[in-house]
This record gives C-alpha cells, structure tokens and sequence, in this order.
C-alpha cells in the first residue's frame, strides 16, 4: 500500500531537509519539490561524499527514484544546467525520470537584476537570485513558463513585454544597468533542449503515479517561519513554505498526503536578517556554530545561532499538521554543560528559557535510541511533550546511516 508523505522545515530553513528525505527515499517511487527556486540549499552526504542540491529533488542520488519540480517552483535554467552537469559528473542521469511542470515561472537575469539592487536599498537579506521578483511576475500574470519553450514566437513576444518592464523599473527606479532583450533570448534558446528532455504535465504524472499506487514523497524548502503568509514577515521568502503549499505546488488535494514529517534542529539557526528572540551573542552561539559548521548551504553566509525556541516550534507543527517530528543535530550539543529551551514569552516579548543539563558525552553516530545518554532523551522527551508531537526520527550526524528510527 503506497504512503505519500511531506518532509518540511519548521524553522528558518537550514534544518537538515536535504538529509532526511535523501534517507527516506530508498523506499520512494518519486520525490516532488513544489515552491521556491535555486536559494534553497539542500545537502546531502552519501559515503563521505557531500552533495549540495539547490533544484533538484533530494532523492535525485538514488537512480530509481523519479524527480519532479513542480509548478509552485521559479526556475532558473541556468541554474538547473549547471547543477544536472554537476551531478552527471557524479554518475547521477535524469534520463526517463525528470519532470518538470510547465507551469513553473522561469527566473531571468533582470529578475537576479532587479532583486540585487532592491536588496541594497531593502535589506531583507535575500539571496539576490531573483526568487522573489520571478514571483511577483507570477502573481501579476505576466511570468514566463516553462512551457513557454516549446512556442519560440510566443516566447519572444512574452520576453520583449517582460523584459522591457523590467528594464523601466531597473532605469527610472533604481538608475541601474537594463538587459539586452536579444541576449536573454539567446540564452533560453540554449536551454530548449531542457524543454525538449523534462517537460512535464506534473499533476497528471502524480496522479498517474497514484492510479499505481506508488509512494511519493514531497519535498519542502526553506522553513515555515519563512512563509510568505504565516512567517516573520516581511523577512520571508516570497512563497509558501507550509504544508498548504504542496497542494497549489504541485496540483493535489490535502487528503493525498497520509503523513507530515516535520523536521527542527535541537537548536536554532537563521540566516540574513529578521527577528530571532533566542539569538546567541557568546561563547555558545561559537560553539553552535563551529559544531554545527553553521554556514548558508547556498549563499555560504554564516548562521545566527541560539537556543530552540518551542513556543515558536508548538505554533509550526500546528499550523502543519505535523504527525512526526524529526530533530536533527542532536551531536551538536553534545559538549554543553548546559542548555536551554524557550518555553514561553514575558509581557515585553523576551523569551523564558528552561535549563537542562547537558549529556557531555558523544551521541554522533549513534543510530538506536535506547544508546542514547539519559539527558539526551530527557530533553527529547521534554520537547515532544510541550509541542505534543512525537519524534520518530533523530539525526545524529550528517551521513545516512547517524539517524535513530523510532517508528
């Protein structure tokens, strides 16, 4: 019997996605990727070998496993050829098991144009690959697709209008450099033969898929408290990060996905700019850092590190439906005397924090519950207990095989 699941992130991103469902994927018929583009940064460690994914479905490094980009995704072609020849070096082929929808709004230099000088003058900490503008288009009806490729007079008609917009915003709004409309042009010529290979009617391939009765599963990016509706707005990203969002990503209803997988680190990070009420300013903010090897998989910035907040954490596996939580990171606080959890807010809005004693002893590795030190699983216990959500996996490291099974 097939069993469709969601893997999303219930923080700021960075939660250890890439990890979690390149694991659950050996039991995968297919991995669906269904909102944000190439600022996503999912890292994947197989054999001592680490592989980034920015586009490509986490599953893509077992080569049974079908990949799809779904509609709810900005693409960026230059991004996607660069990172398939990257994995082709690898040994990883899409041959007969990409699919990308038509449906998704391509992402232009004068996108990456407009949100690198919008930025300047902003300061929300975006990662300047022209995510958020390639929405905007979407919404206002005026993007271009993916499908757009297969008619070049339709598509030299939908870039010329488009590109022209972008070039009197760039111009009379932020004095800037404007694009040539023939180069752009000439560059998605280059890429047609990704049209020719991986377009897709998604919705149909996954319902096909489900007339099989295959298991898929659907792959977040970024984390909830980055969606554009429910996050920490306006330090969000520009689409939504949610357990809704598979349903408009990808073109299926709610009652197709049988479980919600939800994953945290036992701490928290963020990157770029934007509250964070647990923030660290010490010794133990390095420490997370340097143990945690805390830098953008993306943008390769480094993380702001603090204490795991579980009043923001309760609020998430709510707004998700989350049946399963996953904690990740657990060996990171393997050396601290003592650490702290947000329980609740005083009347200013500053976080309580709750101690516990640290384990001091070494959790890498270790792959079985029960070998875990005593305040180890206390503070597991601790966790699930005030999200009321139980953990049924913890990751004990970066590689597949450092992860605890609990069901």
């Amino acid at each position: 019997m097939s069993l469709n699941t969601l893997v999303l992130g219930l923080q700021w991103g960075d939660e250890g996605k890439g990890k979690i469902v390149d694991a659950l994927s050996e039991e995968i018929h297919a991995v669906c990727r269904f909102q944000g583009g190439h600022n996503a940064g999912h890292t994947i460690k197989v054999n001592g070998q680490q592989t980034v994914l920015h586009l490509c479905p986490s599953g893509a490094l077992h080569p049974k496993v079908q990949c799809v980009i779904g509609n709810g995704v900005v693409l960026s072609l230059e991004a996607l050829e660069k990172e398939l020849k990257g994995l082709e070096e690898l040994g990883v082929t899409f041959e007969n098991r990409m699919h990308i929808s038509n449906a998704c709004s391509l992402i232009l230099p004068s996108h990456i144009g407009i949100d690198k000088v919008r930025d300047k003058e902003e300061s929300i900490g975006t990662t300047g690959r022209g995510i958020g503008p390639a929405y905007e288009d979407k919404v206002a009806r005026r993007a271009i697709r993916f499908g757009d490729m297969g008619n070049q007079e339709l598509l030299k008609e939908k870039v010329t209008t488009l590109v022209s917009y972008h070039n009197k915003i760039l111009q009379n709004l932020y004095e800037a450099d404007t694009f040539n409309i023939d180069a752009i042009l000439a560059e998605l010529d280059s890429y047609k033969y990704l049209y020719d290979n991986y377009s897709s009617d998604v919705q149909e391939t996954v319902y096909q898929w489900k007339q099989q009765d295959k298991s898929i599963l659907f792959e977040g990016a970024q984390g909830s408290l980055l969606d554009i509706d429910h996050g920490t707005y306006p330090f969000v990203t520009s689409s939504n990060t949610t357990a809704g969002g598979v349903s408009t990503g990808i073109g299926v209803g709610p009652k197709f996905i049988d479980k919600i997988v939800g994953i945290s680190k036992t701490y928290a990070t963020r990157v770029g700019e934007g509250p964070f009420l647990t923030e660290l300013f010490d010794d133990n903010a390095k420490m997370l850092a340097e143990r945690g090897h805390e830098f953008g998989a993306t943008t390769g910035r480094p993380r702001r590190c603090g204490w795991l907040d579980l009043v923001a954490l309760k609020k998430a596996v709510f707004l998700n439906s989350v049946t399963d939580l996953c904690l990740t990171k657990l060996d990171v606080l393997d050396s601290f005397e003592s650490i702290e959890v947000c329980i609740s807010y005083d009347s200013n809005g500053n976080p309580i924090f709750k101690s516990f004693p640290g384990w001091m002893s070494k959790t890498e590795g270790i792959n079985t519950f029960e070998a875990l030190p005593d305040r180890a699983k206390s503070y597991i216990q601790f966790i699930e207990s005030f999200i009321e959500c139980p953990a049924s996996i913890i990751s004990t490291g970066p590689s597949r095989e450092q992860t605890i099974y609990l069901s």
